[in-house]
């Protein structure tokens, strides 16, 4: 009987990680379209006035940080909730908020409202992106953690995928930009009524929660007061850079790629195609990566995709054959996109229970500063009329940068790690 039981319980297990990984992809699939569509619709809006008004290349960058700057505010304020209230009421309202606000952006009709709209989508965007990471984390097994969440937010860059497909399907120019921005309200019908149905609570977090109000004389410090307090201090400024590195090069690279390549000679199919390969490259090789995480750790892997998104960003604007590159491009996704991707369940797994949703929450809204750096910085090169190749090297520096902090990485902290053994059975 207690093996029949014990059977049943790993089959309900099974069900529900299947379930949490299936429904939080989905989810940041939208956070990737999201973030590749305004550059699909970029040309269109700086071309015709007639859409949302007259827009400048360093307006246009402004604009680009202003879903960032919303992010970012989501993203702190979901790591501030979801570790005391928990994490499905926070990713099923984090539904519901972006994709009202991808539905109102699709008529926006002048520079003012799209960019407050893009600031309140991004609001719920930074929701589901800090708080899916803390809830994988909490059901995958331990040797499986930094697969599942490199899956998972594989959700990104396939999200760009679609984006990229899309804006190929339909043509951005005229008024179709906003059907592409309609397609993102789309998780409303489609992915929140399973996520109502579907969607558990974490047990770990629970659990939490209930010896935490257990402790009535000391207890422990939750959510972002863990994360002032030592051990995590120092780790939590440390990976705070490292996100910021890595989300810096994501949102400039999207925002800006096709637009540089254009710009460089290439046609504006081409354009848009190297945005596809970037994200293809990003969503295999963070996957393949993620792989080897799970057996040496993540820390080295991180280091090594950065230094090879450096590498390829340095060769990008030298006359290479197209083949070559392509798979250039498809390189420089797996070290910034790819890598962020890793660095998301690097963070997600080094916190304990009672500090990881702000821990993840902290990383990705400081890591959207470097999201809002980003564009502005693309978007005054191309005002400037600097040359593709500067505004490579400057990614590229930003690439090794990044390498550089994720060595400096702390080991996690002996409260942490006995912290997360209990709760999860991993050592980092």
């Amino acid at each position: 009987m207690s093996e029949y039981t014990d059977e049943i319980a790993r089959a309900k297990n099974g069900r529900q990680l299947a379930w949490v990984v299936a429904l939080s992809a989905l989810a940041l699939m939208f956070d990737g379209y999201d973030l590749v569509v305004y550059g699909t619709v970029l040309p269109t809006l700086m071309a015709d006035p007639g859409q949302i008004g007259q827009l400048s290349a360093g307006q246009a960058g402004t604009l680009g940080s202003y879903a960032l700057v919303g992010v970012l505010v989501g993203a702190l304020s979901a790591g501030a909730v979801s570790d005391r209230i928990g994490r499905r009421k926070v990713v099923l309202a984090s539904i519901t908020w972006f994709s009202l606000g991808m539905a109102a952006t699709a008529f926006a009709q002048s520079i003012a409202v799209f960019g407050i709209l893009r600031f309140l989508t991004g609001i719920g965007l930074g929701a589901i992106l800090a708080t899916v990471g803390a809830l994988v984390a909490e059901f995958a097994p331990p040797e499986r953690k930094n697969r599942l969440n490199a899956i998972v937010y594989s959700g990104i860059p396939a999200g760009g995928v679609s984006a990229s497909v899309m804006a190929l399907i339909i043509d951005p120019s005229g008024s179709h930009w906003r059907i592409l921005m309609m397609i993102g309200a789309s998780p409303l019908i489609l992915l929140l009524p399973f996520a109502i149905a579907k969607l558990p609570e974490s047990q770990l977090w629970l659990d939490s929660r209930g010896r935490v109000a257990a402790t009535s004389t000391a207890p422990e410090a939750v959510g972002f007061g863990a994360l002032v307090r030592r051990p995590l201090l120092l780790p939590t400024l440390v990976l705070g850079l490292m996100s910021f590195s890595g989300l810096l090069l994501t949102y400039g690279l999207n925002t800006w790629l096709p637009k540089i390549m254009e710009d460089n000679g290439y046609g504006k199919a081409y354009a848009l195609t190297f945005l596809l390969v970037l994200n293809g490259g990003a969503i295999l090789g963070g996957l393949l990566a993620s792989y080897v995480a799970d057996r040496t750790g993540a820390k080295p892997v991180v280091a090594t995709t950065f230094v090879l998104a450096s590498l390829m960003l340095v060769l990008l604007p030298l006359g290479l054959p197209v083949g070559i590159l392509f798979a250039a491009v498809a390189i420089a996704g797996v070290g910034t996109i790819g890598t962020q991707v890793l660095i998301y369940g690097l963070v997600a797994n080094y916190y304990p229970t009672r500090a990881r949703g702000a821990g993840v929450a902290w990383c990705a809204g400081f890591g959207r500063l470097g999201g809002i750096v980003g564009p502005i910085i693309g978007g005054a090169l191309v005002a400037a009329g600097v040359g593709g190749a500067t505004a490579f090297q400057i990614f590229a520096g930003v690439a090794l940068l990044g390498a550089v902090v994720a060595v400096a990485v702390p080991r996690s902290p002996q409260e942490p790690v006995v912290d997360l053994a209990l709760d999860d059975g991993l050592t980092v």
